[in-house]
C-alpha cells in the first residue's frame, strides 16, 4: 500500500496541534477566573473565595503543564516534516514564535511559580498580582501565537523575494486583517473553557452532597462569567470574524456556509446535508433568504461569492468545514442556554438545589474545548489547499526527505504518548477532586 507523505504529515500535525489545543484555552480561561476568585478573596478576605483560590490553583498548574509538554513537539514539527514550509515563511514566522516565548513564556512561567509558591510568603496583593501576570501572560502568548496563525491566512507586510516570503513590514504582518479578531474571538472561547472547567469541576464536588462552600462561590463566578463570554462569542466576536473571512476568504466563508452558487440575497442555511460530489449540493436545506448577504456586508442584496465561482482546485474539503463550523456553532449556542439557566437559577436562588443540573455541567465540562476543536478545523481546512494563504500549497510544503513510513511510525509513537498523557491528566485531575472530599482543601480553608 502506497501512503501519501503529505496526508500522514497532516495527520501527524492535526493530531499533535490538536491534542496541545485541549490546554491552553482552559489554562487561559481559569487563570482569569482565578484573578477574580483571588481578587475577591484578597478584599474581602472571604476564606471560601481563598479556599477556592487554593484548589484551583492546583488544576491550573496541572494543566499549564500538559500545555507546555505538549506544546514542544509541535514547533519541532515544523523542521521536521515541513522543511519547505519552514525556508519559505522563516523569515516571517519565526518572529512571532520568538517573541511568545521571549515575552510571554517566561513571563506567564516565572509568575506561575510566585502563584503557586508564594501564598504564604508574600503580600496578599503580590500574590494576587502574580496570578494576574499569569493570565497577562498567557493571553499574550496566545496573541503571538494567532499572529503566526493568522498571517497564514490573510498574509501581510511581506515581498516575494528569492523563492520565499520576506519581512518588509513587521506592524502589517502582526496587525494583519485576521489578526485582532480571530484573538478576541480566542480568548472569548477560552474563557468559556475556564468556566465550564471550573463550573463543571465545581458542580461534580458539589453532586457528591460534600459540604464544600467554596466549590458553591467558583459554581457562582464560572455560570456568571461563561454566560457573559459565551453571548460576546456570538456577537462581537463571532459575528465580526465571519464578516472578515467572508472578505478576505470568500471560498472559505462559502464553504462553512454552505454556499455552493454565488447569489444575491444568498440565505442563511439553519439545516441541510452536505453532498460534496461534483457539483456540490446542500440537501434538505431549511434557509432563511437574504440573511448571509446582509448578515457578511450589511445588505440583503450583496452578492456572496459561491463554490462554484472558484477554480476547482482551490476549493476547499466541503463536507469536514461545513460540519466542524455548525457544530461549532450549535455548541455555542448550547453553552448560551446552560449558563443562562444557571444565572436564572441563582437569581432564584435556587442554583444549590438542581441535582440534575450539577449532572449537566458535569458533563458539558469537555465541551467548550470541543467547540474550540471544531472552530480550528472549520479554520485550517477551510484554508485548504494552502498552507500559506494563495501564496504557498500545503503539497508544496512537505519535508522532502522524510519518508512515509518514518511519518506513520511517528504518528503511532506520538498517538501511544499522548493516550498515556490524557490518562495521566484525567486521573490527577479526579484524584485531586477526590482529595479535596476528603478534607484536603476544605481542612485548609477551614483551619
Amino acid at each position: 500500500m502506497d501512503l501519501d507523505p503529505v496526508v500522514l504529515s497532516r495527520i501527524q500535525f492535526a493530531m499533535t496541534i490538536g491534542f496541545h489545543f485541549i490546554f491552553p484555552p482552559v489554562s487561559i480561561g481559569l487563570a482569569w477566573l482565578l484573578v477574580i476568585i483571588e481578587g475577591i478573596g484578597w478584599k474581602t478576605g472571604n476564606e471560601t473565595y481563598i479556599g477556592a483560590g487554593k484548589f484551583f490553583s492546583k488544576v491550573l498548574a496541572l494543566t499549564f503543564a500538559m500545555g507546555v509538554a505538549t506544546g514542544i513537539v509541535m514547533e519541532f514539527q515544523f523542521g521536521t516534516n515541513w522543511a519547505e514550509y519552514s525556508k519559505f515563511v522563516g523569515d516571517i514566522f519565526g518572529a512571532p514564535l520568538a517573541a511568545e516565548g521571549i515575552f510571554a513564556f517566561f513571563m506567564e512561567s516565572a509568575f506561575l511559580g510566585l502563584y503557586l509558591f508564594g501564598r504564604k510568603r508574600l503580600s496578599k496583593g503580590i500574590h494576587w498580582f502574580s496570578i494576574l501576570m499569569v493570565a497577562v501572560g498567557a493571553t499574550i502568548s496566545a496573541f503571538w501565537i494567532l499572529v503566526a496563525n493568522s498571517w497564514q491566512q490573510t498574509p501581510a507586510g511581506y515581498v516575494l523575494q528569492n523563492g520565499r516570503a520576506e519581512l518588509t513590514s513587521f506592524y502589517e504582518a502582526v496587525f494583519n486583517p485576521s489578526t485582532l479578531i480571530r484573538f478576541f474571538h480566542t480568548m472569548t472561547a477560552s474563557v468559556i473553557s475556564g468556566a465550564f472547567f471550573l463550573a463543571g469541576i465545581s458542580a461534580y464536588l458539589l453532586h457528591k452532597k460534600k459540604e464544600l462552600p467554596f466549590a458553591r462561590k467558583a459554581l457562582k463566578v464560572a455560570i456568571i462569567a461563561g454566560l457573559i463570554f459565551s453571548l460576546l462569542a456570538v456577537f462581537p466576536t463571532g459575528h465580526e470574524h465571519a464578516r472578515q473571512v467572508a472578505r478576505t476568504q470568500p471560498e472559505k466563508f462559502a464553504a462553512i456556509e454552505g454556499l455552493y452558487s454565488g447569489q444575491r440575497q444568498a440565505p442563511l442555511l439553519l439545516f441541510g446535508f452536505v453532498n460534496a460530489a461534483p457539483p456540490p449540493e446542500m440537501q434538505a436545506a431549511v434557509e432563511i433568504p437574504g440573511l448571509l448577504s446582509w448578515m457578511a456586508f450589511g445588505d440583503i442584496d450583496a452578492h456572496v461569492q459561491g463554490i462554484d465561482e472558484f477554480p476547482a482546485d482551490e476549493i476547499p474539503p466541503l463536507w469536514l468545514t461545513f460540519v466542524s463550523f455548525h457544530n461549532m456553532v450549535i455548541l455555542g449556542l448550547f453553552f448560551i442556554g446552560v449558563t443562562g439557566l444557571g444565572v436564572f437559577f441563582l437569581y432564584r436562588k435556587r442554583l444549590y438545589d438542581k441535582k440534575w443540573y450539577y449532572k449537566l455541567l458535569i458533563v458539558s465540562l469537555p465541551l467548550p474545548v470541543v467547540a474550540c476543536q471544531f472552530g480550528w478545523v472549520a479554520a485550517e481546512v477551510g484554508r485548504q489547499p494552502w498552507v500559506v494563504y494563495r501564496m504557498l500549497k500545503t503539497a508544496d510544503a512537505i519535508s522532502l526527505t522524510v519518508s512515509a513510513g518514518e511519518i506513520l511510525f511517528s504518528i503511532i509513537l506520538f498517538g501511544l504518548v499522548y493516550l498515556m498523557l490524557f490518562i495521566l491528566y484525567v486521573f490527577l485531575l479526579v484524584r485531586e477532586a477526590n482529595h479535596s472530599l476528603h478534607g484536603g482543601a476544605v481542612k485548609e480553608v477551614t483551619a
